[in-house]
């Protein structure tokens, strides 16, 4: 997927204002397993997924839990290092190759101030990102296991062919022994 994809994907701009944008991004190219963030840091850049799978995680004394992952087109950033450049809370892997396009936060937030459209461009990023956080909540607060898999199958399946299981019952909520049972009703 294209950066100027991704970006009017967000909100529509203007030629003058996409072309300034698309210029202060890069590319990178970064390998699977790579911890792209960590909650031990404030993060620098925004990254959007041209190529690849990631997913976000919070670790603690149990173990770990996926609440997110990210597909072409999806943006990856800590809305904790971005609003108030504090640390993160979470660790972003990758969990393929990827593709990624890449912009300073800092440079973002100065062509914030001289352009009101990739101001506005930021402000619908910032509100997309607030509704998933709140899709993500709902989802695992308001749907039984089954219904959150099934959820995932109409809206994402793409992830069930790239993601480990173990990350999938993650994500879910559930023990893999519960993924694979609610996986071989379905297949009934």
């Amino acid at each position: 997927m294209q950066i100027e994809q991704i970006l009017n994907n967000i909100y529509p701009l203007p030629e003058e204002a996409l072309q300034k944008l698309c210029a202060a991004v890069d590319e990178v190219a970064v390998s699977k397993g790579t911890i792209l963030m960590r909650p031990d840091r404030v993060e620098q850049y925004i990254y959007f997924i041209k190529e690849g799978v990631v997913r976000a995680y919070y670790v603690f004394d149990e173990g770990e839990i996926t609440f997110w992952f990210g597909e072409e087109g999806e943006t990856v950033l800590s809305m904790r290092s971005y609003v108030e450049q504090n640390k993160s809370y979470e660790h972003i892997e990758l969990l393929e190759d990827c593709l990624l396009y890449r912009i300073h936060i800092a440079t973002l937030k100065e062509l914030y101030q001289k352009d009101i459209d990739i101001a506005n461009w930021g402000r619908t990023l910032a509100e997309k990102e607030l509704l998933k956080a709140e899709h993500r909540m709902i989802f695992r607060e308001m749907f039984s296991a089954k219904q959150r898999y099934e959820k995932l199958m109409q809206e994402q399946s793409s992830l069930l062919m790239r993601v480990p299981l173990k990350y999938i019952a993650s994500y879910l909520g559930i023990t893999q022994v519960s993924l694979s049972r609610i996986r071989g009703q379905k297949a009934r």
